[in-house]
């Protein structure tokens, strides 16, 4: 059964959020159960707190465990500090107001930590890629959810470069996940690339997501919340399935903007909820669509000054290059993980390699304007443009000279409007 309220103009207020659990949880039998919650990072725009308060209203007093498990990916490892402003309670105020209640962060990287809820044979993988894959794939997730008898992801939904939409199953997939689904979901988005997914509800990505979750042996509850900036426009309560796609439905209105022409260049100025490229990388992601043939976005984000936390001496060694590159040349790159061959191409964008002339065409040219130095964009092969260069400001309003400036870039998707 699917419970939800949703709309374009109007946001919802607490009352009305504290009301739609209510009716979603009551007829729940969770007396005496163990519940696990899981929610985002600080990297993706959502009213945690409330949630994470309300949550704990209605369920704290009446179940016999209520934990919460960060649904990282590869993310590194919330601090204290870091899930302090995640969930809006310090350490000490939750040991006062919630005693026993525990919060966990996803550990993808620790064996010890996962558990193998099955296998995807071939057969079906290339079924439900359409052909892109087949490969048999070990499903895994964060052992931690054996311990409970009931699960509820709680996050939102938005376009996303891998899934097409971010949400629902996704926040098990890579969320909790282990590393070998991890790598071959994201390298699977590659495939279909980043042009031709984002933005699209149904994808090869989002099938084998769906098809994964029905091997997690608990109940499974989900919140989908759909956000306009910081602002709760829907909330959307059921399985896996109904919950995502009535979100990603309202999503695409809210989170989806169209233009009547490309653009020969964009500055994305990226949303100041990014640590470094690896998540602020989606400043372009959402603004590739609008870039005109041989045009250039520029990711501004001056406090950037690492490609990755968790992946930087990969990514530094294996640089930034179109799918094709990595397609045609598949022996030189077969020990790399998919998700880093996926980031590469994602952040290049869509283009062509030519393996006689070893001559790579990217679409666009991608240029960094953060606190990454000029040899480090060259030595990965991008673009390098000094940020205290730029003034956001004096870019904007040159849209009939061809730019366009992009402000809080990476959640709103841009795309020409007759594609």
């Amino acid at each position: 059964m699917l419970l939800g309220e949703g709309s374009t103009s109007e946001t919802l207020s607490s009352s009305q959020v504290s009301d739609l659990l209510q009716r979603a949880l009551e007829p729940l039998a969770l007396a005496g159960k163990r519940v696990l919650v899981i929610i985002p990072d600080g990297t993706r725009s959502a009213p945690i707190p409330l949630f994470f308060r309300l949550l704990n209203e209605q369920l704290y007093s009446r179940v016999a465990q209520l934990d919460y498990l960060i649904a990282l990916g590869t993310h590194p490892p919330l601090s204290e500090a870091a899930i302090t402003a995640l969930v809006g309670f310090s350490a000490e105020e939750r040991a006062q107001s919630y005693p026993g209640l525990r919060i966990f962060n996803h550990q993808w990287d620790r064996p010890a930590m996962l558990h193998a809820l099955g296998t995807l044979n071939a057969e079906e993988v290339d079924q439900l890629t359409e052909g892109l894959l087949r490969d048999e794939i070990v499903v895994s997730l964060n052992r931690r959810i054996l311990d409970y008898d009931q699960l509820i992801i709680c996050g939102p939904v938005f376009p996303h470069e891998v899934a097409g939409f971010s949400g629902g199953a996704k926040y098990l997939f890579p969320g909790i996940a282990g590393p070998e689904i991890i790598n071959t979901t994201h390298w699977l988005g590659a495939l279909v690339t980043s042009l031709h997914t984002i933005g699209v509800k149904e994808t090869p990505v989002r099938r084998l997501l769906h098809r994964a979750a029905e091997l997690v042996p608990r109940p499974l509850l989900v919140l989908a919340l759909v956000m306009q900036g910081q602002d709760l426009h829907g909330l959307y309560i059921g399985d896996y399935q109904q919950a995502f796609e009535a979100a990603a439905d309202l999503s695409a209105r809210l989170n989806i903007v169209t233009h009547p022409h490309p653009y020969q260049l964009v500055l994305a100025v990226a949303a100041p909820l990014y640590p470094d490229l690896w998540t602020g990388a989606k400043a372009m992601y959402k603004t590739e669509p609008i870039v005109a043939d041989g045009g250039e976005v520029i990711i501004y984000a001056p406090k950037i000054t690492e490609f990755s936390y968790t992946h930087g001496p990969l990514i530094e060694r294996v640089g930034y290059h179109v799918r094709d590159y990595f397609l045609k040349q598949p022996e030189r790159f077969r020990t790399i993980p998919g998700t880093i061959k996926a980031h590469s191409t994602h952040v290049k964008g869509a283009g062509s390699y030519d393996a006689t002339t070893g001559r790579e065409l990217p679409r666009i040219q991608v240029t960094l304007a953060t606190g990454i130095d000029a040899e480090r964009c060259q030595r990965v092969n991008l673009g390098y443009r000094d940020p205290q260069s730029i003034d956001p400001e004096a870019w904007k309003g040159l849209e009939d000279e061809g730019i366009l400036v992009v402000e809080h870039a990476g959640e709103v998707l841009h795309r020409l409007q007759y594609s």
